[in-house]
């Protein structure tokens, strides 16, 4: 039996799903940015060492997306989601006892299968609890959770380690994913008819693993996520370099307030108009950000520059997403999802390779140029493969 979906968006199953994202990806965060330090500081590793904890995980996240959809179309959205949730946070447990490096690599890389598996299922399961004509609005304010936590987390972690120890720490982050843990458990989540195991066993298609027509838009979130990659992985380290770290925190809160704001605005109008009327602006937006930090010489250029690549990269990211699994049924969600995250997260891992080699050849400066031109080279790109109408997009 299906959740009845009613008109009204912000549902008690809406809020609840919210919720469980939110409290996920601040643990995550969290955790992203304390790594690092735990594993010098701590563990007496090297930076390369602390690098490498990063990458297993997102390693081990885009080998098992391509199959996530798969595995939620075999067991079913409710065990999926509760089933990987327990097994995420289990694993968030065994934090505190990795007090040697090669335990925590091996916890990272395990840790990294069940967030790929988590963060696929969470989306069909909400997407069942947004009315159909506000599905723009309904995933723009559910990704924005995931937004959200790019700043509380790491203004939480970063907060408690000058007070408490990495122990402690890692005890706190451990009960803020608890209670993640608990609002999925409250969450009415419908299993969905169970294709047959025997069939799966005996051979696996190319199509239970890829969903086609997730590819072009896919494809386009891809090349974006390595123009934003020049953000996540180098911002911190270039805004050293121009004397302007200590206003690097309050560029992400800007980043997330600018995202906000235009966050109502983007959803209505990708419901009413289509994803065009979106796109197109957030792309130019994007890549003015980009451009104006490439020339950064003062603070004020560095918090214009995050207003607009949050208007620009934060609208893009949750409309690629729903024109993702607006493009196929309902039943092939799971797998839209799936392969959405693979090629983006893809994007990330190639982006942070390559804008590496860039600034290591061009610099700083050059390398945020350049992404700026990337991200119009993207529009072009959207346009020759992706430019439809929003009917395009919609199937029963």
């Amino acid at each position: 039996m299906h959740p009845v979906v009613t008109q009204r968006l912000w549902n008690r199953c809406f809020i609840l799903c919210i919720l469980n994202n939110l409290f996920l990806f601040i643990y995550y965060y969290a955790l992203l940015t304390v790594l690092p330090l735990y594993i010098l500081k701590e563990l007496s590793g090297s930076v390369s060492q602390a690098g490498l904890a990063l990458t297993l995980f997102l390693i081990s996240s885009i080998l098992t997306r391509p199959f996530s959809g798969l595995i939620i179309e075999r067991l079913g959205k409710k065990y999926a989601l509760r089933g990987t949730a327990v097994l995420f946070v289990l694993f968030a447990f065994t934090y505190l006892w990795a007090d040697q490096l090669w335990v925590l690599l091996g916890v990272r890389f395990m840790h990294g299968i069940w967030f790929s598996i988590l963060t696929t299922v969470t989306v069909p399961v909400v997407n069942d609890f947004i009315p159909e004509q506000r599905k723009g609005e309904g995933m723009g304010y559910f990704v924005m959770s995931t937004n959200l936590a790019v700043v509380l987390g790491p203004l939480f972690a970063l907060t408690a380690i000058q007070y408490i120890s990495f122990y402690q720490l890692f005890v706190l982050l451990s009960f803020i994913i608890c209670l993640g843990l608990i609002f999925c458990f409250f969450i009415p989540v419908s299993s969905g008819p169970k294709a047959e195991i025997q069939n799966t066993l005996n051979q696996i298609t190319l199509q239970d693993i890829f969903e086609k027509n997730v590819i072009p838009v896919g494809m386009v979130a891809l090349f974006t996520a390595i123009s934003y990659s020049s953000i996540m992985s180098f911002i911190s380290v270039y805004s050293e370099t121009k004397g302007l770290l200590a206003a690097t925190s309050l560029f992400f809160m800007i980043f997330a307030l600018s995202m906000m704001i235009v966050r109502p605005w983007i959803g209505h109008s990708y419901d009413l108009r289509g994803p065009n009327s979106v796109v197109y602006p957030s792309f130019i937006c994007f890549s003015i950000g980009l451009f104006l930090i490439g020339c950064m010489q003062s603070q004020w250029i560095y918090w214009l520059a995050a207003v607009f690549i949050g208007i620009g990269y934060g609208s893009l990211f949750p409309i690629f997403q729903t024109m993702a699994i607006q493009s196929v049924e309902k039943q092939r969600i799971g797998h839209a999802v799936s392969t959405f995250f693979t090629l983006f997260d893809l994007g990330m891992a190639i982006g942070s390779v390559v804008m590496g080699l860039l600034i290591a050849r061009i610099g700083y400066e050059m390398t945020y140029q350049f992404c700026g031109w990337m991200v119009l080279g993207t529009l072009l790109l959207y346009r020759l493969i992706c430019h439809q109408s929003r009917q395009a997009f919609v199937r029963d």
